[in-house]
């Protein structure tokens, strides 16, 4: 695989990459430099790339955990849920009043997605907002089929419960 063929395959899954840094790191920025970060690990020694059975799943493979350690060591500082949250609030002020419910059970749903334990958010993000299927999921996250369905159950499982209960909390 030459050098434009790895830089075609990477620009064709950045817009993935990024969404999987921004659920970690929450911050714009912070996932905007580390997806550019980990092409440039990529292309810097693409042999490793080559050698890897999908190169889409070695950079996600790459981003979370760049993401991972960027979060432990406090680069990503203080711009955390807050900016998120900031963000929801503009767009939901400026939308019609049947675009706000919208924004309002998308939130909903983000912020039972934030509460979700990392591994469980990664799966649940990467199965039902990505789409990939199983067998991707295992070797994106390095771990087997059934502990990737049962982590998946329990994140759908934890997200219903705790929008029910917002639910029934406004009733």
């Amino acid at each position: 695989m030459n050098r434009h063929n790895v830089i075609d395959e990477l620009q064709s899954i950045q817009s993935r990459l990024y969404r999987v840094a921004r659920r970690i790191l929450v911050s714009h920025e912070e996932s905007q430099d580390c997806v550019q970060d980990i092409m440039v690990k990529i292309l810097e020694r693409k042999e490793i790339a080559e050698q890897a059975k999908s190169i889409e799943a070695y950079a996600i493979t790459m981003v979370k955990n760049q993401s991972m350690d960027r979060l432990k060591s406090k680069q990503a500082g203080f711009l955390r849920i807050e900016e998120r949250l900031l963000e929801d609030v503009v767009s939901a002020e400026e939308e019609l009043d049947e675009t706000f419910s919208s924004a309002q059970r998308l939130r909903k749903v983000d912020d039972a997605v934030q509460h979700l334990p990392e591994k469980q958010r990664l799966v649940w993000q990467l199965r039902d907002v990505e789409g990939y299927d199983f067998e991707e999921i295992e070797s994106i996250m390095d771990m087997n089929a059934s502990a990737v369905r049962v982590m998946l159950s329990r994140a759908r499982k934890a997200i219903r419960t705790q929008i029910l209960g917002e639910n029934e909390n406004e009733s």
